[in-house]
């Protein structure tokens, strides 16, 4: 397996407050994360930075042998418990938190934990679908017909997400498994990039655009392209 990633503070915004980070496990599988931070010019990178280095420190120091859901989810929670006793004790960093997406994908299938609106996309020759489900105001109302995918992608209250890791003391993130044959990839990203980018867009550039190991890079040259008015990261994973 093989992943790539790429971040950026995008056009508009003076920092970046997304991170992410990705590694190619002993056994071959991928474990990869992105997180997006949000409460203040300095606090929202502090806990997008916090979430992702202690989710992957809890994680690869975990039992090997237990559930992946466990794994992932004891990493995930220690990282919210983290952040929100952050927020709580640094009057800089109050009301902080941060989206995470994250998956350990290996032959034949992919666990996906998310909470907030980063998402993870399956993608092969036969198209593109949403895996993840976004914790926001908006999917709300798509799930309840009022408004279409597309004009979610526009709408003034895009960025209102209803759960975000930090928020509170315990975390309630979803878990999704995804099967994944050969030639199948996982794009992970924040709404940096999925607000600007759209998913037939996204199909293409990781199946006819060139290269996988640039498609991080066209994506992001497109967000750029179009103004790009919030951080964007975007992570790919190739099985």
């Amino acid at each position: 397996m093989q992943v790539w990633g790429i971040t950026d503070r995008g056009a508009v915004r003076q920092q970046n407050q997304d991170a992410y980070a990705v590694k190619v496990l002993e056994d071959g599988r991928v474990i990869a994360l992105v997180c997006d931070g949000m409460g203040g010019a300095r606090a929202g990178n502090v806990a997008s930075t916090i979430a992702v280095e202690l989710f992957m420190e809890e994680f690869l120091k975990a039992d090997q042998d237990s559930p992946v859901e466990e794994r992932m989810g004891h990493a995930a929670s220690v990282a919210n418990q983290a952040v929100f006793r952050r927020s709580a004790s640094d009057a800089d960093c109050a009301g902080m938190g941060t989206t995470m997406v994250a998956v350990l994908a290996g032959a034949g299938e992919a666990v996906i934990l998310n909470e907030g609106d980063s998402r993870c996309y399956h993608i092969n020759s036969e198209g593109i679908i949403l895996v993840t489900r976004d914790h926001s105001l908006v999917e709300d109302l798509v799930e309840r017909g009022e408004l279409t995918r597309e004009q979610a992608r526009t709408h003034p209250h895009r960025n209102l997400i209803t759960r975000a890791l930090g928020a509170e003391p315990m975390l309630m993130a979803d878990c999704f498994h995804q099967p994944l044959a050969e030639g199948d990839y996982l794009l992970l990203c924040s709404d940096g990039l999925s607000n600007v980018v759209n998913e037939q867009e996204m199909l293409y550039e990781v199946i006819h655009g060139g290269e996988a190991s640039q498609c991080c890079q066209h994506l992001l040259d497109i967000a750029l392209s179009r103004g790009a008015p919030d951080n964007v990261t975007a992570v790919l994973v190739k099985r």
